[in-house]
């Protein structure tokens, strides 16, 4: 009977995925409350998703440590692989509705609202898919190789995807016409787009760390030396 070791390459260390789960479970209620409050659009339950998948994700490891089977490792892989594509959305559809609102008529398709929105949308499905089934092949030693290639395919793709993005954030937030509609906190329109902005280029770096910290794993091969580092999933991971 293979226990937690197997498949992690290493002895998972226990609480923190206890603890993990807890507090991105405190983060999924706290974003209910505030998207609630704020009477905010549908798509803005998108992080509260994320946050719901990540708690999932980690109650799955700590099972996963205790109770060792593939069922269980797949599901955990899925449920930490499908919040940061869903973080992603977020940011595209964000990109989007500045642009959309701001009512300006491009004549480059990379700026319209609904190519920006579904180009990346249908990028963020397509790389999940690649990910997700290279990462449920690693653990089964006849299709390891296999898998590994798949989801290094994966996260190189959107990679490139994420750094074409990143050029569109610099873009809209060097274009005047692109405003933002201030919250009751903001002094104004230009702060309120300033502090989006900046939110905007914060989570799409840490996706981008994340994204190369995945592709160098895969690259390593599982069993390797990232892969056997516990201490770089929860840094770069997490």
């Amino acid at each position: 009977m293979l226990n937690a070791s197997d498949y992690f390459s290493y002895q998972p260390i226990h609480g923190a995925p206890e603890a993990a789960a807890a507090i991105f479970a405190g983060v999924a209620v706290i974003l209910v409350y505030q998207t609630v409050k704020a009477l905010a659009a549908r798509w803005v339950y998108l992080l509260v998703g994320t946050a719901i998948a990540l708690s999932i994700g980690y109650i799955f490891r700590a099972v996963c440590i205790n109770h060792a089977s593939l069922a269980l490792f797949i599901c955990m892989n899925l449920f930490l692989l499908l919040p940061p594509n869903a973080l992603a959305l977020f940011n595209y559809k964000a990109i989007g509705e500045i642009v959309r609102v701001s009512a300006i008529q491009s004549p480059k398709f990379w700026l319209r609202p609904r190519f920006i929105v579904w180009f990346y949308f249908a990028s963020d499905i397509f790389t999940f898919i690649l990910q997700s089934t290279g990462a449920s092949m690693t653990s089964q030693d006849d299709l390891a190789d296999t898998g590994k290639w798949i989801c290094f395919t994966g996260l190189a793709i959107q990679l490139a995807f994420l750094t074409s993005f990143i050029a569109i954030i610099v873009i809209v937030q060097r274009n005047r016409l692109c405003t933002v509609v201030k919250s009751p906190r903001d002094e104004d329109c230009v702060q309120a787009k300033k502090q989006l902005m900046k939110i905007m280029f914060v989570t799409t770096a840490l996706l981008y760390v994340r994204t190369v910290y995945r592709l160098i794993e895969f690259a390593d091969g599982y069993g390797g030396k990232i892969y056997s580092a516990e201490w770089a999933f929860w840094v770069f991971d997490t």
